[in-house]
């Protein structure tokens, strides 16, 4: 089956960030981690050049985040 001439085909590479023990964590311990983890990782280069560029897909999970970048394959190692 062909694809219709004005789809664009991308791939996307996928970091997935799980916080251990975090449901042990009281609430604001919680907070706490989550709001770091976050800092920590939009102040990685990577993170801003990808994001500045819309190559990035961010994804909250509760206790982490799932990142989806499109281009350089190595991106998601690089945070």
């Amino acid at each position: 089956m062909a694809r219709p001439a004005d789809t664009r085909v991308e791939i996307g590479h996928v970091l997935v960030l799980d916080v251990v023990g975090y449901s042990t964590l009281l609430i604001t311990e919680q907070t706490r981690v989550i709001d770091l983890l976050t800092d920590i990782v939009r102040n990685t280069p990577r993170f801003r050049e990808a994001d500045a560029q819309r190559k990035l897909i961010r994804i909250a999970t509760g206790d982490g985040m799932a990142l989806l970048f499109f281009g350089d394959p190595c991106a998601p190692v690089d945070i």
